[in-house]
C-alpha cells in the first residue's frame, strides 16, 4: 500500500482560476493534510487538528449550503457577506481561522525543512510565536506551549509520516505541499484583507 502522503490531495494541485481558489479541491486538500497528522498518534497535534477540522467543517457547511454560489473560496466569501449580517458569516470566519492554522503549520514545516539541525518543537514554536500567539489568550498560549513540547523528534516524525516510504520522496512532496499552500494562503490573505472580510 502506498504511503498516505503519496495518495493525499496536495495543495499544489488545487486549481486557481480567474475567479479564485477552487473551493471543493481546497477543502479536500485541507482535510487530507489534517488527516496526515493522525499518523503521529495520540494527541500530539490534536490541538491543531481539532481547530483545523472545526474550521474546515464551517467552510464546508457554507459551501454545501450554496454550492452554485461558492465554486471558489473568493465567491463563497463574497456571496455569504452580501447575504448575511456580520454576526452570521460563519463560513468566512471559519475560513479566516482555517487559513491562520494552515499558515502556522506551513511555516513550521518550512522551518523544519530549512533548519535541519533544529528540533521540531523549536520549528513549531517559532511558527506559533510569529503566526498565532497574538490571536490567543494566555490560557490557550499555555496549552499550546505544552503541546508543542510534545512534538516528536525529527526521526520519529519522518518515520511515521513516510510509513516506510522514501524520505527523499516525502521531502520533495512536502516542499510542493508547502509551496502550494503558501501560494493559496498569500492569495486568500490579500483577498480577505482588501475586501475587509477578515485578517489572517
Amino acid at each position: 500500500m502506498a504511503p498516505y502522503f503519496e495518495t493525499a490531495k496536495s495543495f499544489a494541485d488545487v486549481p486557481i482560476t480567474a475567479d479564485g481558489v477552487d473551493s471543493h479541491s481546497f477543502l479536500l486538500a485541507s482535510t487530507d493534510f489534517v488527516n496526515m497528522f493522525d499518523l503521529l498518534g495520540g494527541g500530539v497535534f490534536s490541538f491543531v487538528q481539532n481547530d483545523l477540522r472545526s474550521n474546515i467543517a464551517g467552510v464546508r457547511r457554507r459551501y454545501d449550503a450554496a454550492p452554485a454560489e461558492s465554486p471558489t473560496l473568493e465567491r463563497l466569501v463574497e456571496n455569504e457577506c452580501a447575504r448575511s449580517a456580520v454576526g452570521d458569516r460563519d463560513g468566512t470566519a471559519c475560513l479566516v481561522r482555517l487559513l491562520r492554522g494552515l499558515w502556522f503549520t506551513c511555516e513550521a514545516l518550512r522551518n523544519m525543512q530549512e533548519d535541519r539541525d533544529a528540533e521540531l518543537h523549536a520549528c513549531f514554536k517559532r511558527s506559533y510565536d510569529a503566526n498565532l500567539k497574538h490571536h490567543h489568550s494566555f490560557i490557550v498560549r499555555s496549552v499550546v506551549s505544552v503541546a508543542i513540547r510534545a512534538v516528536p523528534h525529527r526521526g520519529e516524525f519522518y518515520g511515521r509520516l513516510t510509513q516506510g516510504g522514501s524520505q527523499e520522496k516525502f521531502e520533495s512532496e512536502l516542499r510542493k505541499w508547502v509551496a502550494g499552500l503558501e501560494a493559496l494562503v498569500v492569495r486568500l490573505k490579500a483577498f480577505l484583507d482588501q475586501g475587509g472580510y477578515g485578517r489572517v
